[in-house]
Formats: C-alpha cells, sequence, structure tokens
C-alpha cells in the first residue's frame, strides 16, 4: 500500500524513530515509510509474510517491526489515525465498516476450533473393531444375527 505525503505527514510522529547505539554498531534500520507500507501491504492483502514483493524491505524486517510496534501499541495508533483521517476525507465510514473471516483456514472436517483434550486415542485397526463391538447401536445389530 502506497502512503499519500498528506497520510504520511499524520502518521511519521507517530512512529517512534530507531535507537542509536552508543557504540555505533549494526546496521542501520529500513526507513521506516518503506517498512509501515510493506506491514500495510501484507494486512491488506492477507498474504504470507515471505510473499512480501521486493519494493519493501525484507519481510523478516517488517514482520520484526510490525511485532514490536504491535506490542508497544504503535500499530493500534497507526491504525486508528489512518482510519480517522480515510473518514474524514470520505473514503470509509467506520460505521459501515465489516471483519471478513472467509479466509481463515480450518482443518478438514472441523466443526470449530479448539485444542485436543488429553492424549490421542490408538487408531489401530482392533481398536477401531473394538469400538464397533463396544457401540450401543452395535449391540442392537448384533443381536439380530443370533
Amino acid at each position: 500500500m502506497k502512503l499519500t505525503e498528506e497520510q504520511w505527514g499524520l502518521l511519521s510522529d507517530l512512529i517512534p524513530d530507531p535507537p542509536v547505539r552508543p557504540d555505533k554498531r549494526g546496521r542501520p534500520w529500513k526507513d521506516k515509510r518503506a517498512v509501515l507500507e510493506g506491514i500495510l501491504w501484507i494486512l491488506r492483502t492477507g498474504a504470507p509474510w515471505a510473499d512480501l514483493p521486493e519494493k519493501y524491505p525484507p519481510y523478516q524486517t517488517c514482520h520484526r517491526r510490525f511485532q514490536q510496534w504491535a506490542e508497544d501499541g504503535t500499530l493500534n495508533k497507526v491504525i486508528k489515525q489512518l482510519a480517522r483521517h480515510l473518514e474524514e476525507t470520505g473514503k470509509i465510514k467506520l460505521k459501515e465498516c465489516f471483519i471478513d473471516g472467509t479466509f481463515v483456514p480450518a482443518k478438514k472436517g472441523a466443526l470449530g476450533w479448539g485444542k485436543p483434550r488429553g492424549e490421542r486415542g490408538l487408531k489401530s485397526w482392533q481398536l477401531q473393531t473394538l469400538m464397533v463391538f463396544l457401540s450401543p447401536y452395535a449391540q442392537k445389530a448384533l443381536n439380530l444375527t443370533k
């Protein structure tokens, strides 16, 4: 996502400058505007971090900065300010926004999310055969065959 100069003017003060090491070691930080645009591209497209186009800084840098800014509240401030600006310019109406969850993957055949409880049982053919004979429905069928 490409930020306009007006948008960047609103957001630049919200993003902290990189810390300066007293020993002057380490690589210089990537431009915070380019990193933010990379993060916004990922948030807009829903693509994996590794699919970040080369016109943005490396995906590892964007992901690390995303985690850092999400943890310290910077990203929350940036998103709110950007949404406020888009609403003021008439590009979105926040009262009409919604979240589309159709991209959320689910396990095949799963009805919902949940942690497995306890240890998984054996999956051998013997156990499956035993479960058939222990089933109350199987008992009825077996009684009919006698």
